[in-house]
């Protein structure tokens, strides 16, 4: 394993983050409070609590996976994509290096900055709502993983994108609507018989109700469920990224 090129990668990936930190900052501290204000302020006064947790409490979890979900997509797609875009992606293709390594560097870099956007958001949260995490390890964990996930599931849209407008071709039109759908901001369990059917095959649901059961213990689905479901599409990206560098697809045609 050649740790010396992960981590040139890395290094570089994260100089960029930090060089825009505190617009890296404060635009996720902006949006989380006009999140409050929208949601927990107009909803919340109509909704008091959900389950038996308060709805400004209720949202944080999906307010946060909402984020770093976009977050880790963006970064690690970006990432890969601009070596694509400028031809340098060539001189990395031929260093010695293999494509795990490659991946470690960008997904790492990736997933590193969307991780930091969680804390952000879960810090700001706090400001706003009471909140206690009866799960801490489970709470990282999700957190951990959904931002290494969504980092591969990232670099392989900046493989695929031709342009720069098919970077955010995904994640406006497929995952965004897929987190608001998804229970984010609302138990399935309120939801009519049908559209409870219908949400169960939004694979957003198991991540979301994952995570909001580290925070208050309340699932719409068995946590079992969500941990493989994470685990599988984790997988599934892994797959499709090891398939990309065999077959050169996007990257030497």
């Amino acid at each position: 394993m050649n740790w010396q090129a992960i981590r040139a990668i890395y290094v570089f990936e994260m100089a960029r983050f930090f060089r825009t930190l505190l617009q890296s900052f404060v635009s996720p501290v902006i949006s989380t409070s006009l999140y409050f204000v929208v949601f927990g302020a107009a909803i919340g006064s109509r909704i008091d609590q959900v389950e038996g947790v308060s709805y400004g409490a209720f949202i944080v979890p999906g307010l946060i996976m909402l984020s770093v979900m976009t977050q880790a997509i963006s970064n690690a797609s970006f990432g890969i994509y601009f070596p694509k875009f400028i031809g340098t992606i060539y001189e990395l293709l031929s260093a010695p290096i293999n494509f795990l390594e490659i991946v470690m560097g960008y997904v790492g870099a990736a997933a590193t900055k969307a991780l930091f956007i969680g804390v952000v958001i879960l810090g700001t949260s706090a400001l706003f709502v009471d909140l206690t995490i009866q799960n801490p390890l489970a709470m990282l964990a999700f957190l951990v993983l959904t931002c290494l996930s969504f980092s591969l599931f990232g670099f392989i849209i900046g493989i695929w994108a031709g342009n720069f407008e098919q970077l955010q071709l995904i994640p406006l039109l497929v995952i965004t609507p897929l987190v608001f759908l998804g229970g984010s901001f609302y138990s399935i369990s309120m939801l009519p018989p049908v559209w409870q059917t219908i949400s169960f095959f939004n694979p957003v649901v198991y991540l979301v109700s994952g995570f909001r059961w580290s925070f208050f213990g309340l699932a719409d689905v068995p946590i079992g469920l969500s941990l493989l479901a994470i685990l599988a599409f984790t997988l599934l990206c892994l797959g499709t990224i090891w398939w990309i560098f065999k077959t050169g697809w996007r990257i030497r045609q």
